[in-house]
C-alpha cells in the first residue's frame, strides 16, 4: 500500500513537473514571438518614413570656440521618432496569429492581416482573441522592460536586428536562430 502511494505521488510530481516545463516553454515562445513582432513593425514603420528627411541633434549651446555640436539624422531613426513608434508597435499585434511547428511543436506568431489590404494564406494560423492579447501583454512588457535597448538597436542596426536583439541582448528567444528570418 505504501508502495502505491509513493508511486501515485511520484507521477503526481513528474506530471506537474511536465506541465510546468510546457507552460513555461509556451511563455517564452510568446515572448519571443512579441519580440520578433516588434521588430517587424518597428523596421515596417520605419521604412515608411522618407530617408532623405533628416533631423538635428545635439547640443545648441555654443562652445567656448564658437561653434555649435549639432549633427544631422535620419528622422526615422532618430530618438523621438523611434519613442512615438514604440507607443503604437504593441497595438499591432491584434494582426498576428498563431502557428505551431509540426515538427516541434513550438508556437510562432504570423500576421493575418494584410498591411496592405491584399488577401493573405492563414491556412496555417489559428486566430485567438486569447493569442493575441497574450501577444499584445508581451510586447508591452517587452517595451517597458527593454527600452532603451530597442532604441539603441533601431537607432544604430540594420542588419539582422531580430536575432540581435531578442536572442543575443535579451535572451527573450532561445531558439530563435532555428526560426527562418521571414518567418514574421
Amino acid at each position: 500500500m505504501r508502495e502505491t502511494t509513493i508511486l501515485i505521488a511520484s507521477c503526481v510530481v513528474v506530471c506537474l513537473l511536465l506541465s510546468f516545463s510546457q507552460a513555461a516553454r509556451q511563455g517564452q515562445d510568446v515572448r519571443c514571438g512579441a519580440c520578433r513582432a516588434l521588430v517587424d513593425e518597428m523596421e515596417w514603420a520605419i521604412s515608411q518614413i522618407d530617408p532623405k528627411k533628416m533631423i538635428q541633434t545635439g547640443s545648441f549651446r555654443i562652445n567656448p570656440d564658437g561653434s555649435q555640436s549639432i549633427r544631422e539624422i535620419p528622422l526615422a531613426r532618430s530618438e523621438g521618432n523611434l519613442l512615438e513608434l514604440m507607443e503604437s508597435v504593441c497595438e499591432r499585434m491584434e494582426d498576428y496569429g498563431e502557428r505551431t511547428d509540426p515538427s516541434t511543436n513550438r508556437k510562432s506568431y504570423i500576421r493575418v492581416k494584410s498591411r496592405t489590404g491584399e488577401a493573405m494564406d492563414l491556412s496555417e494560423a489559428s486566430l485567438d482573441s486569447r493569442v493575441t492579447s497574450s501577444l499584445k501583454y508581451a510586447c508591452e512588457t517587452i517595451v517597458e522592460h527593454h527600452e532603451d535597448e530597442i532604441i539603441e538597436f533601431f537607432a544604430h542596426e540594420t542588419d539582422n536586428v531580430k536575432d540581435k536583439l531578442c536572442s543575443k541582448r535579451t535572451d527573450l528567444c532561445d531558439h530563435a536562430l532555428n526560426i527562418p528570418h521571414d518567418e514574421l
